[in-house]
């Protein structure tokens, strides 16, 4: 309860701060963090006092695991007036003031909750979650930590099956039965719209630096036009990059790395193109302390990335070039901070981030690293475990 009660605490901080009266919370994943239940229902945080989970259902289930107080959702043509009940400030007919999480909150329902409190003024919250979710204790980092350990394991198991002629499909199959078996959820959420991921991304040779819609370096050819990311059926093949950019969710927490493995040797160009990948991941952890600003580490990398004459490969190619170098994660996988331009955030204790220099090759395939870290007092710990180097088999 404490865990929760200081989450709470420091979204009012953020409420007061920016002289909101309070805030709707809708999503599921917020609902989660804020109560330790993911059931159905609004979850009204004022910006002084105790929140109050109005649960449509189950309210049974909500009841054993919330760490705030639950009251059964009646009719939703009366939620004002219930709400009323417990905020007397929403039935005083002046103007109050709630944000929500526009960034997630579908427009019907939220033309819903106008309709129920017309005298309400509705501000975006969205950057206060999240900002709130940015730093982790140390129970988040230990169910982070667990995934890391768990996703270890999976991978070795993969690789110790991985031979020519077995289907990138094979291969993500292995990672996923040994994932859940251990305790994988079967997804790794996204906050991002229409954003979707399950387990990752595994691909070989070309087909892996196929661009799609995905936000990231590499897209994958995925299994067809309903699923236009990810893995194929295509045979893995020797003396080509595989790129395992692979997950994994314990108790709603999310790890996220990638590893480069070949059977037989890479071509000369790429294998320097991991080399500097390697490098740049080691040269950004100098810089992984509290103080250094976010988009400092993404601005550092692509100077080492077109140093190294890779500027055009990096994350990307051509139009389908992202412009980050890494992200926050935790219970969403593209959580707050962002490596980029114009992401200001000092790096702080409490944040962990997904570092990822990759390099993209039209044709030939994707090559890099990534790993996830926990900002400390002094520096850093690195969350993943996994072996590093490119792999040969």
């Amino acid at each position: 309860m404490h865990e929760y009660a200081q989450r709470i605490g420091r979204l009012q901080e953020k409420l007061q701060a920016h002289q909101l009266d309070g805030m709707m919370i809708t999503q599921n994943v917020d609902l989660y963090y804020l109560t330790g239940s993911m059931q159905t229902g609004y979850l009204l945080v004022p910006a002084e006092g105790e929140p109050r989970f109005y649960v449509r259902r189950s309210v049974a289930r909500a009841q054993e695991e919330s760490a705030a107080a639950v009251e059964p959702l009646g009719s939703f043509r009366a939620f004002g007036a219930q709400l009323a009940q417990t905020f007397p400030q929403l039935a005083s007919g002046s103007a109050v003031t709630l944000a929500a999480e526009f960034d997630v909150l579908p427009v019907q329902q939220w033309q819903r909750l106008q309709s129920v409190l017309p005298h309400v003024v509705w501000k975006d919250g969205s950057m206060l979650i999240r900002e709130t979710r940015m730093i982790k204790s140390p129970q988040e980092i230990a169910c982070i930590r667990e995934a890391a350990r768990i996703i270890d394991g999976a991978l070795e198991d993969a690789l110790a099956r991985l031979k020519p002629g077995m289907t990138e499909l094979e291969l993500i199959s292995a990672v996923e039965h040994y994932t859940r078996l251990n305790g994988h959820i079967g997804t790794m959420r996204l906050r991002g719209y229409n954003q979707e991921v399950l387990t990752g991304v595994i691909g070989a040779g070309e087909a892996v630096a196929k661009p799609t819609y995905f936000d990231g370096p590499a897209g994958g050819q995925g299994l067809g036009p309903a699923v236009p990311q990810s893995v194929s059926r295509r045979p893995i093949q020797r003396n080509e990059p595989i790129l395992i950019d692979i997950g994994c969710c314990i108790d709603g927490y999310v790890i996220d790395q990638t590893r480069t493995a070949v059977i037989g040797e890479l071509p000369d160009d790429l294998r320097q193109a991991y080399d500097v990948s390697e490098a740049i991941i080691f040269s950004i952890e100098s810089m992984l302390k509290p103080g250094t600003l976010c988009e400092q580490l993404y601005i550092h990398s692509l100077g080492m990335a077109q140093e190294a004459g890779l500027g055009e490969h990096y994350m990307g190619f051509g139009d389908d070039q992202v412009k980050f170098l890494g992200h926050g994660i935790g219970l969403e996988v593209d959580e707050l901070p962002v490596l980029a331009k114009g992401f200001r955030y000092p790096l702080e204790p409490g944040m962990v981030i997904a570092v990822e220099p990759k390099f993209t090759f039209p044709g030939r395939g994707v090559v890099g690293i990534e790993n996830s870290y926990a900002v400390t007092d002094n520096g850093f710990e690195k969350l993943t475990v996994s072996r590093e180097g490119l792999i040969r088999l």
